[in-house]
């Protein structure tokens, strides 16, 4: 299924990402720090969707714009071929073009995109990872973020502040299966996740647009039919996980000239050297 390639020559220390532009430009592999970070699923519909098309889970990282939730099911671009002309990725939807170019080096992949429409388009995107975790797996953000929590899959959200104990119990932490399912969009920018002795690390920069970190903790309670284990920690423009329920400030904009650009940054650190960052998860 993957057709493509490692976005550089592994160096010791620095991440290398793999997607795969055929099936929606999905990044298959991110590996870093000595280990694989995405989680994969067996699902045999992966192959072959086309536009319109409900979600097929098959783990990774899916590049969801312009929605995550609500009209397309995790946005328009997973489901579409993309294409490669050297070092850029590109796929084309109905009302935009969005392209992205990985490099690698100095201990970290940046991944740069930029994005075209009409002026005044409205978006969200989300660096949609899902990460193989073990229960004892924290996430890193500093105490005090303003959090939205989504208590189910709608648009709903309750207002709560970072880890969000009296919420959900601690959205820094994992554990083990308990049948329950949650996601949140955080007010920052960057994020660590501490797993054993490895921590991965991933930020956003967007002049001049909203940036979030957002957050799927599935401990088997969804779907509701075949519930599955699943955590997403997603770099994303916007602040709400459907499009259509985004208020002022909530999406990224284009603005006149026609093109919005962001970074995303992935690096793999020492544990030791993320104290200051991890906040509750310390």
């Amino acid at each position: 299924m993957v057709s493509g390639k490692p976005s550089a020559s592994p160096v010791r220390g620095t991440p290398h990402i793999t997607t795969d532009p055929a099936h929606g430009g999905r990044w298959t592999s991110l590996r870093a720090g000595g280990r694989e970070w995405l989680w994969h699923r067996d699902e045999p519909r992966r192959p072959s969707v086309v536009p319109g098309d409900d979600f097929a889970d098959a783990g990774g990282l899916e590049e969801c714009v312009p929605t995550v939730r609500g009209v397309p099911d995790h946005g328009d671009a997973w489901s579409r071929a993309w294409r490669r002309d050297g070092d850029t990725e590109s796929v084309d939807c109905p009302d935009f073009r969005l392209e992205r170019r990985i490099s690698a080096g100095e201990g970290r992949a940046v991944v740069g995109y930029r994005l075209t429409a009409e002026p005044g388009y409205r978006f969200l995107w989300a660096a949609h990872a899902l990460l193989d975790l073990s229960e004892g797996a924290r996430i890193g953000i500093p105490d005090g973020a303003p959090v939205r929590v989504y208590p189910d899959g709608g648009d709903g959200w309750t207002p709560a502040v970072w880890p969000a104990v009296g919420t959900t119990g601690g959205l820094d932490r994992l554990g083990p299966d308990d049948g329950t399912a949650v996601g949140a969009v955080v007010s920052a920018s960057a994020v660590y996740v501490h797993d054993g002795p490895a921590a991965l690390r991933f930020a956003v920069e967007a002049e001049g647009q909203p940036v979030s970190i957002a957050l799927w903790r599935n401990l088997r309670g969804f779907p509701d039919d075949r519930p599955y284990r699943s955590t997403g920690v997603e770099p994303m423009l916007g602040r709400v996980f459907d499009l259509a329920s985004a208020g002022d400030g909530d999406a990224a904009r284009v603005p006149r000239g026609g093109e919005v650009r962001w970074r995303l940054t992935v690096a793999a650190e020492a544990q030791a050297q993320t104290g200051t960052e991890s906040g509750a998860n310390q």
